[in-house]
């Protein structure tokens, strides 16, 4: 089963509390502070693959979720890190946040991305050790693992691409050039999955197709299975426009797929294309010639206009050979603009010991990166790990903003999402 749109969410695993320990042991008095630190919790890795060629596996698989880093015990026993989940996507699919932010693009083979970052593992007590702290009672909960909720889109990557009405030949065109096998049948709608096939042009030359579903007018607004599948035409370098000479309204045929490229929300009608007459034979050629020229009249300057029957391959090798040549100079055009694009990216530098104080009906409520992260490693009911939690707020001047406010006795100090405590 083909899908090429999936939703899913990933939570990376949570790292591993600390422990409080000390160390007990015959003839040996007062040892000391020996609790492990937690481990860190599972990344969830994203890796392209190409023996991969559908998000089916997603269709029911709602929940990636990696291991948690396991607690750290005595005698200084670091907690086992969580194991890394390795999920592997087919080459082309695009990774989307939940407003629609682009996290990462898989385009090769083997290209790697961490998508979701497991959670640090929490220190444990020895970890607190110093010559004024020699007892301390204070170990830290792990980092909570990231947590996203993702859309997969897949986008075949192909460097020619068959567009055109349904029935216009594309499947035909495909199965006689490659060794592809798509339904092949005299009604519109036949294909209703993209195909790929591997095309020899010659000896040092192979070319992917991809046979994108036959597009109908109002396709980019969703009607018809053109909307479904307009999105792998993004991947194509090369566009293959095929009309049917058949067609009572070739001019009209050529517009409406023009017009569904460019309606899509990237302008697909700009990208380098070839327009093909398909199944010529068996037609007078005073007959194609009539209907060329009816063509020429709407096609951009220069553009040129091949003829061929796939059934009998007339016209087939000229067109595969004059494909190449427009394939190779894209791709020499793309080379030189990313050699051109060499601009410094933008650097923003956050500061993240920066916090903020808002006065609530109850209390007060601090946030700030810092701040917060300290506190998601607190446990709240520990008076060992509060006390820790205050000495981190004076140091930072937190305190003493709160009382310049006016702070009293009794009333509430909430930070961020993490947990709320009396001042």
């Amino acid at each position: 089963m083909f899908v090429d749109v999936a939703q899913v969410i990933v939570k990376a695993g949570d790292g591993g509390n600390g422990a409080v320990s000390f160390r007990h042991e015959k003839f040996i008095d007062k040892g000391g502070p020996d609790g492990g630190d937690g481990g860190k919790g599972g990344d969830v890795v994203f890796l392209a693959s190409n023996n991969q060629n559908t998000l089916a596996n997603f269709r029911y698989q709602k929940e990636i979720i990696a291991a948690p880093g396991q607690p750290g015990s005595k005698r200084r026993k670091h907690g086992r890190n969580g194991k890394d989940l390795v999920i592997m996507l087919p080459v082309g699919t695009t990774v989307l946040a939940a407003d629609g932010t682009v996290l990462a693009d898989l385009t090769e083979d083997q290209q790697k991305v961490v998508i979701a970052h497991g959670g640090k593992g929490g220190f444990g007590n020895a970890h607190f050790t110093s010559s004024t702290r020699q007892a301390p009672k204070v170990a830290e909960k792990g980092e909570a693992g990231d947590e996203l909720t993702l859309t997969l889109e897949l986008k075949m990557i192909a460097d020619v691409g068959l567009v055109g009405l349904p029935n216009a030949g594309k499947s035909t065109l495909l199965s006689v050039i490659s060794n592809a096998k798509p339904d092949i049948a005299n009604y519109p709608f036949t294909t209703v999955t993209p195909n790929l096939g591997v095309v020899d042009i010659d000896k040092d030359t192979s070319l992917l197709f991809a046979d994108i579903p036959g597009l109908i007018e109002g396709a980019s607004k969703g009607k018809g299975l053109g909307d479904e599948f307009l999105r792998h035409v993004e991947r194509n370098l090369v566009l293959l426009h095929l009309i049917d000479v058949y067609q009572d309204d070739i001019v009209g045929a050529y517009q409406t797929i023009q017009e569904e490229l460019k309606a899509y929300k990237t302008d697909l009608s700009q990208r380098p294309q070839l327009v093909v007459l398909t199944k010529t034979d068996g037609l007078d050629q005073e007959i194609i010639d009539s209907v060329r020229n009816q063509l020429q009249k709407v096609l951009p300057k220069k553009a040129k206009l091949y003829q061929i029957s796939a059934q009998s391959k007339a016209g087939v090798k000229e067109l595969l050979f004059g494909v190449k040549q427009m394939v190779v100079k894209e791709r020499k055009r793309l080379e030189s603009t990313q050699e051109k694009d060499t601009g410094l990216p933008v650097l923003t530098i956050s500061d993240h010991n920066s916090w903020r104080i808002t006065k609530t009906g109850s209390g007060f409520m601090i946030t700030g990166p810092k701040i917060e992260r300290f506190a998601a490693r607190t446990d709240f009911s520990s008076y060992h790990g509060l006390q820790r939690l205050r000495d981190i707020m004076r140091k930072m001047g937190i305190m003493h903003e709160l009382t310049r406010q006016g702070i009293e006795p009794g009333q509430k100090i909430t930070i961020g999402a993490t947990g709320t405590f009396e001042y």
